[in-house]
């Protein structure tokens, strides 16, 4: 517990930096004293509740990001490992996920939300309603979670897929396409 506190200083600090953001820009952005900010990155000030969370919020990134207690860990099953690749819990999650080629057996579900997969290797199978499609490497699709749905391998081997999901059902909106 020592050691997080310890890095709570210099890791405010990097975000800081990171987002090129001055310590007046901070404190105008938070009602926080440049000062108060200043001893907090330094460690010569104790961080609260009450000081991290307007941080937090200014860097828009999750408290237990800015005090580093909380790792990306991936999560393994019997037959995938799921990896997130984001924080926010609420919004936009981003992750990858590995199949083992013995996940092949369909088992359709649905909930709210939008998808978008991406497959990174390998060959994936997509059920999504009545239709039964295979996704080679390179290849994306998009679709409403509502409607029944699943993904894995096709048993050929394992398939590394790239997801991005929305729970609210926010739509991926491409800004720059192709001619």
């Amino acid at each position: 517990m020592e050691d997080i506190i310890a890095e709570i200083g210099p890791r405010l600090r990097l975000f800081r930096r990171q987002r090129n953001c001055t310590l007046d820009e901070l404190s105008t952005a938070t009602g926080i004293s440049i000062s108060t900010l200043s001893r907090l990155e330094s460690g010569r000030r104790k961080a609260t509740l009450e000081l991290l969370l307007p941080i937090s919020r200014a860097h828009r990134i999750p408290i237990d990001e800015l005090i580093g207690t909380s790792p990306l860990q991936p999560v393994t099953r019997s037959d995938r490992t799921v990896v997130p690749l984001t924080r926010q819990p609420g919004q936009l999650q981003s992750l990858k996920m590995i199949f083992d080629a013995t996940q092949c057996e369909p088992a359709p579900r649905t909930h709210p939300g939008h998808e978008w997969l991406y497959v990174l290797s390998g060959k994936g199978r997509l059920v999504l309603g009545e239709h039964d499609v295979v996704l080679k490497a390179g290849e994306v699709a998009e679709f409403d979670t509502r409607i029944p749905h699943w993904f894995g391998s096709t048993g050929d081997g394992p398939v590394e897929i790239l997801s991005l999901f929305g729970k609210q059902g926010e739509r991926i909106r491409v800004r720059a396409k192709p001619r």
